[in-house]
């Protein structure tokens, strides 16, 4: 009979105990967010965790807030320097020479460009030149033209010559220098309408006004457009022939905004054809045209090449590669820079695995080296590889407090850091969720106990997203008491690991850090 009754009342007692966790389970995680609100609240996670600070309890300095983890520098190990792939490089002086390659088209040059008009009313009788792209040289007839303006001018003309010799034995004063004006103002009015002096000086010759006058070709070249047309009544504002000189030609390169700083006329250009694929023509920037296609985001950079035997047509496409002379420049591998996306990043090597961000201001990229504006110095190293993983530790980090800046003299303080010894227990040991007492016992390289010193105790965990967790960091300051040995008690808000980092100052210098990792009981 008892041992049925003491059986029943541990089975009670079982059950009992089973619905108090629950309750207790429920009311915390009821609680949870009003206890992140008052003591450690969640961060934007990432790849870089916050650090945050909790109000004072107990004789704890505790803090938390949400801000931008900056990159601190990163002290690392040869070991691990050699496992993450840590290799270095040498900022330095380098004369870069771009290349930037584009698409273009070819043009006709502008400048080359003759027009054939008549300065006289008319209609064309005979068209020599009549089709378009006909190579014509200069002086070959184009055309013959009938204006009845013409030959009245030149019959003015013939009776002003005729009256001149009549009246040039008059003794009349005034007669024969009023008949010579009249001649040479009739021959100027020829002159005047653009009549070749060839034609003037058959009309002197045969005394007969010349009803078809021939048109000449002003220069060589290829007619681009043609208007004349046999019959055909025209006006001097009439453009008969469009003739265009294609020894030299325009290649338009569509150069994209973000090269067009890097060019300046008179640089060098290479334009290939896929037409011609064993030739190279040779050319220079002739202009940077001031215009930026709002589609294609390109800027027009002209090129005057030249084009013996026409070999470049107008409206081809061709390749250009663009020659930009940039100069002696400060340069850096491409692989030593870190994109973050609103900054640059190049790790500097100390030695000795200490390795500090810093950030640089970039000029263009050319191959695998990259110009450096601002931020570093000639001959100083910098990490060239593994510097996404090198990020990421800088980041870790500065959320959770672990690295302090080596001191500005490195022989002495150096020497002291690595002759402290810190020993760092918790109570409960292990530790476990909530009140915990942190102890410090520091002694130098004989055994002897350090005292003066501030020593502060960092908890910090990482965001776990998939579990709804943000990153807690929280710092205690212990107090002395006596023969080394510095005490202080702090919360922890949830078991599981924390990254731990003992801080030990004196006379507002950092003598000694230590890293650890302590894993508190209690659940989360």
């Amino acid at each position: 009979m008892n041992k049925y009754i003491l059986r029943t009342s541990l089975l009670w007692l079982l059950i009992f105990a089973i619905v108090l966790s629950v309750m207790a389970y429920r009311s915390h995680r009821r609680t949870q967010p009003a206890a992140y609100s008052e003591g450690i609240q969640p961060i934007a996670s990432g790849p870089s965790p916050q650090p945050a600070m909790a109000p004072a309890e107990n004789g704890m300095a505790m803090s938390s807030q949400k801000m931008e983890a900056p990159l601190v520098p990163v002290q690392l190990s040869t070991e691990q320097l050699q496992s993450i792939g840590v290799r270095t490089g040498t900022v330095e002086y380098k004369q870069l020479n771009d290349d930037i390659r584009a698409t273009g088209t070819v043009d006709i040059d502008e400048r080359l460009l003759s027009y054939v008009q008549v300065r006289f009313p008319g209609y064309i009788r005979r068209v020599f030149a009549d089709a378009t792209y006909q190579y014509v040289r200069k002086g070959e007839p184009l055309f013959t033209i009938y204006s009845p303006d013409l030959v009245a001018t030149q019959q003015e003309y013939l009776l002003a010559r005729q009256n001149q010799k009549a009246m040039s034995a008059s003794s009349v004063e005034g007669v024969a220098s009023g008949a010579a004006s009249l001649s040479s103002a009739a021959e100027q009015r020829l002159q005047q309408w653009d009549i070749p002096q060839s034609e003037i000086a058959k009309l002197k010759e045969t005394g007969k006004a010349i009803s078809d006058l021939t048109i000449d070709a002003p220069a060589s070249g290829y007619i681009t457009e043609r208007n004349a047309l046999p019959n055909m009544y025209v006006e001097p504002s009439t453009r008969l022939y469009t003739v265009a000189d294609l020894s030299r030609v325009w290649v338009n390169a569509q150069v994209f905004q973000n090269d067009i700083g890097r060019l300046k006329p008179g640089d060098r250009a290479a334009i290939t054809v896929d037409a011609y694929p064993d030739r190279t023509f040779s050319g220079r920037i002739e202009d940077i045209l001031p215009q930026v296609d709002m589609t294609t985001r390109t800027v027009r950079v002209r090129l005057a090449i030249s084009n013996p035997g026409v070999k470049l047509k107008p409206g081809m496409f061709v390749n250009v590669d663009l020659k930009s002379a940039l100069g002696r420049q400060l340069t850096v591998p491409a692989s030593a820079v870190f994109q973050t996306g609103t900054r640059q990043v190049v790790f500097l090597d100390h030695g000795n695995g200490n390795l500090e961000p810093k950030d640089v201001v970039l000029g263009p990229r050319v191959g695998d080296d990259i110009a450096v504006l601002k931020g570093l110095e000639a001959h100083q190293q910098i990490v060239t590889s593994a510097n996404f993983l090198l990020d990421s530790e800088s980041q870790l980090q500065a959320a959770s407090g672990a690295y302090t800046p080596p001191p500005s003299s490195t022989g002495n303080a150096m020497q002291q850091a690595a002759m402290v010894n810190i020993d760092f227990t918790t109570d409960p040991n292990p530790a476990h969720r909530g009140s915990n007492t942190f102890r410090v016992k520091l002694t130098d390289a004989h055994n002897s106990p350090i005292t003066g010193a501030d020593v502060s105790v960092t908890f910090f965990m990482p965001s776990m997203p998939a579990m709804g967790m943000a990153a807690m960091n929280a710092t205690t300051r212990l107090m002395p008491k006596g023969a080394g040995l510095y005490e202080g008690q702090g919360n922890l808000d949830t078991g599981g690991t924390w990254q731990v980092t003992v801080t030990v100052q004196q006379n507002g210098q950092t003598i000694a850090t230590k890293q650890l990792h302590v894993n508190a009981e209690g659940g989360m």
